[in-house]
């Protein structure tokens, strides 16, 4: 019978089975023996959290290797070791719908029958429940399942029909962009088509910008600055929200709250279609926007998830080898693979994707346009292997890879929630393109990305890894509870307390005119110069209040600037 040598060597005698042994070098070990070795490797890494110890652990068991495992603490990519779990593909049984059969306007019919002769799942049971007959929606799908397609239907045909304009709005400049030089492809013979981002608030006007339009595709911001500022967007069809599952987010989520709340209420008429692949409570929210409610969870190939252990200098070495290893990989529908790399700053973006073998390029929101656009057509063009970017690409933005790694399970300095890991994960494998996608999390043992940060990334892994998604909700405190008020008091004046009332979130009506009272920014219901100025320029009251004490003192415009900034880093 054989025995474990180390627990000889402390004088315990510990016999080793076929079934129990574990290799570790040249000899084998008990499963005590090797735990407590793992521990050493462990701790030598820096150290991991319970959950991540017993992953390693249950694989050491199950492989029966020490040595494999500890390769793992470096950044090995034993496929057998790193796979999480492998999400399976999905496909409801829906009975497809053919464009032939929808009543489309001419134009609108021979443009989508041209690209395709039945709408897919998602699109079909959205035409089953009413879109086209003009019926608000909250429409709830995985990423590239072709929910922009449901906007896209009921907004042109109802702008070709002369029955009031599509308004399109989404998260980003980027996808701004994207989408409106996509219906200006599709469409712009027969519509005109402009563009309203956050930047134009910056002089108060945009040379690109026709409120007359046809077709209107903004960011949040800036629509929200047209709506602020008086003008007019004239009449309003139909109203496409992309991405309103950012109602749940700290810092944006309140205005989107309030914008769909003022657009309601210049819009009247107006159908609503709401666009998200993650709501974690559907029928609650498609409840509170008064829509009807077409969820369809299908994942269209199947994603292979796996998590490696890396630190911040091992992590360009592993991404190096898995953008080179996917890239020389061909699909059975003849395209090479591609990967998208996510990070946590623009700094960290031209940083790797100057480390990698093959073509690369950073993408993040302090590009230029033309920078910006190069990047999209030559990964299109599979010119590139990779993509480097932040948070700008998983809001959707066109680009079809099959593999997604994590550089960095945080944005910026705060860790990602479960919804903006499903949102990014989601972009690995397109069914146009590829057999499967490839998500990894390249996790650096005990690493935090701020001194304050309540866990390490090992930990914040198998918490997305396992977690379930979070429920969407705008919550208000006293500070955005007063800024929407004040933004509803300039765009409704009369209306204001109806106005809170329609919001997803709770506002409490008179404590927040009651502070706006105290801090000036109203006369009666009435908002002051300074309040309108506060509202036009999206200042959170305590900005306000830095600004008015800056320009009291003194100071000049660059101090102010200075003081901003550095506040803003704070």
């Amino acid at each position: 019978m054989r025995t474990c040598r180390y627990c000889a060597t402390k004088g315990r005698y510990s016999p080793i089975t076929a079934e129990t042994a574990v290799s570790a070098g040249s000899e084998t070990i008990c499963p005590s023996c090797a735990s407590a070795e793992l521990e050493r490797e462990v701790a030598h890494a820096g150290g991991l959290t319970s959950a991540a110890r017993e992953r390693l652990e249950e694989l050491m068991v199950k492989v029966g290797d020490l040595d494999r495992i500890v390769d793992l603490l470096s950044g090995e990519l034993d496929p057998d070791l790193t796979r999480f779990d492998t999400v399976s593909a999905t496909v409801g049984e829906v009975s497809p719908v053919a464009v032939a059969d929808l009543d489309l306007h001419p134009t609108m019919s021979e443009t989508t029958r041209g690209r395709f002769e039945e709408l897919l799942p998602v699109q079909s049971r959205a035409v089953e429940a009413g879109v086209m007959e003009g019926h608000d929606q909250l429409v709830v799908s995985a990423t590239a399942t072709g929910k922009t397609l449901v906007g896209e239907l009921a907004g042109v045909d109802r702008a070709l029909r002369g029955e009031g304009k599509l308004l399109f709005l989404v998260p980003l400049v980027a996808l701004a962009n994207q989408k409106a030089e996509t219906f200006t492809d599709r469409y712009g013979d027969h519509l005109d088509v402009t563009i309203r981002v956050g930047a134009s608030r910056v002089s108060g006007d945009s040379t690109r910008f026709d409120p007359d339009a046809d077709v209107i595709v903004g960011t949040y911001e800036g629509v929200d600055h047209a709506l602020r500022t008086g003008k007019d967007i004239g009449e309003v069809g139909t109203v496409v929200i992309d991405e309103v599952h950012t109602l749940k987010e700290p810092e944006r989520g309140h205005r989107l709250d309030g914008l769909i709340t003022r657009l309601r209420h210049v819009c009247p008429t107006a159908q609503w279609v709401y666009l998200s692949a993650t709501v974690g409570n559907p029928e609650w929210l498609a409840g509170r926007l008064d829509a009807r409610l077409v969820e369809f969870e299908e994942r269209p190939v199947p994603i292979e998830r796996h998590v490696t252990f890396a630190d911040e200098r091992e992590k360009a070495r592993v991404t190096n080898r898995l953008v080179r290893r996917e890239f020389d990989s061909t699909s059975s529908k003849g395209y090479r693979g591609q990967t998208i790399v996510f990070t946590n700053s623009r700094r960290r973006c031209h940083e790797l994707a100057r480390k990698l073998d093959y073509d690369a390029a950073p993408y993040h929101a302090g590009l230029d346009y033309s920078r910006r656009k190069t990047v999209e057509r030559k990964f299109g063009d599979q010119d590139l292997a990779a993509v480097v970017t932040t948070a700008a690409l998983a809001a959707g933005v066109d680009f079809p890879a099959s593999q997604v790694v994590f550089d960095s399970l945080a944005m910026g300095i705060e860790w990602l929630s479960v919804q903006e890991f499903e949102q990014m994960l989601g972009r690995a494998g397109r069914p146009d393109y590829h057999d499967r996608g490839r998500v990894y999390l390249l996790v650096e043992p005990d690493g935090r990305y701020h001194h304050a940060a309540d866990r390490t990334e090992d930990e914040v892994a198998f918490t997305l890894l396992k977690g379930e998604m979070e429920d969407v909700s705008t919550r208000y405190d006293e500070a955005t509870a007063a800024e929407e008020t004040l933004a509803n008091l300039v765009v409704g004046g009369a209306a204001t307390k109806r106005l809170n009332g329609q919001m997803v979130g709770d506002v409490d009506t008179e404590r927040a005119v009651a502070r706006l009272l105290d801090w000036g920014f109203v006369d009666g219901l009435d908002p002051t110069p300074l309040g309108r100025a506060v509202t036009e320029h999206f200042l959170a009251p305590a900005e306000a209040f830095r600004l008015l004490d800056a320009v009291r003192r003194g100071a000049s415009p660059y101090e102010i600037v200075a003081e901003t900034a550095l506040a803003d880093e704070e």
